[in-house]
């Protein structure tokens, strides 16, 4: 509450980001409506983007809220399937006006590059660095773009050949003749295109059982550019903890934070969001109406 009162006094808005969804922190008293309440915060609730279930999740938030008196100035929809945009924000607008007095403050078409992992999170995913290309470390990938390589070298040139010039794949550590035709075609393919190939390599291997050969670590240093990272992982422990990795927003990470700016900003009501949460009636009037504390005077 120190923290809330000195941010406050000196700033015009006070943001605070929750913990997840309105309860949590209930086992040790400090769920997130609970500190809303103990600050005299008001809650935008953000929910992923849908109908049915979406509304049943925010409708459980709700109650929490309400058990602690905390006022719920609107509702976010992130994530939006573009398909159903239209449909999603006509029908959640209409519902929660209807149900609950509460607007729709944005609706936000999905953005799937913002959830796609950097080399930057993949170094923190895996405690190591890349040891190779680390100027590329703000470089992303999407999910689909990894690629497990287990076939011969002839086949994996095909696939570098002929897959989107940026794709993760991922090989174990004792198929050097990958490794070293993986360098091969990415130096030829900067030369040829000029810097378009953006092709990553992930070299995978338990440490002490399986190692990089000395010789084979040297050439991949020696070779400038590629980006190549060492992990002490099988590859499908490797395989598993990148699909479960959920990326995050760092502030090094300037592409993907102006990103998320550009996208986001567009698609909320900034204006009615200041006019609900600088409201002091807890009715949240429309502008012109008869307040509660109107009522009460006359």
């Amino acid at each position: 509450m120190n923290s809330f009162e000195n941010v406050d006094k000196a700033s015009d808005i006070t943001l605070m980001e929750g913990t997840g969804h309105c309860a949590v922190g209930s086992i040790v008293g400090v769920n997130n409506a609970q500190i809303a309440a103990m600050l005299g915060a008001d809650v935008v609730l953000v929910a992923n983007g849908g109908l049915g279930s979406t509304f049943d999740e925010l409708t459980l938030n709700r109650i929490v809220c309400q058990h602690y008196g905390v006022r719920i100035a609107g509702v976010v929809l992130n994530r939006v399937i573009q398909e159903k945009y239209d449909q999603t924000k006509y029908f959640m607008s209409k519902v929660l006006k209807e149900a609950w007095g509460v607007p729709l403050l944005g609706c936000i078409p999905d953005r799937p590059f913002l959830g796609c992992p950097a080399l930057m999170d993949l170094e923190t995913i895996f405690g190591t660095k890349l040891i190779n290309g680390e100027k590329h470390r703000f470089r992303h990938y999407n999910m689909s773009d990894i690629n497990l390589v287990t076939t011969s070298l002839t086949r994996f040139l095909e696939n570098l050949r002929n897959k989107p010039s940026r794709t993760l794949y991922i090989c174990h550590v004792t198929r050097d003749d990958l490794i070293l035709g993986f360098m091969a075609e990415y130096q030829r393919r900067q030369a040829k295109e000029k810097g378009s190939f953006e092709a990553a390599l992930i070299v995978c291997g338990r440490g002490g059982k399986y190692e990089i050969t000395k010789e084979v670590r040297d050439m991949v240093m020696g070779l400038d550019c590629a980006p190549v990272m060492i992990v002490e992982y099988s590859t499908h422990q490797a395989m598993q903890k990148i699909h479960a990795y959920t990326p995050k927003f760092n502030i090094d990470d300037t592409h993907r934070v102006n990103t998320a700016v550009e996208h986001y900003e567009p698609y909320i009501d900034f204006d009615e969001l200041l006019r609900r949460t600088s409201s002091s009636d807890s009715s949240f009037n429309e502008p012109g109406t008869l307040s509660l504390e109107d009522l009460k005077n006359n």
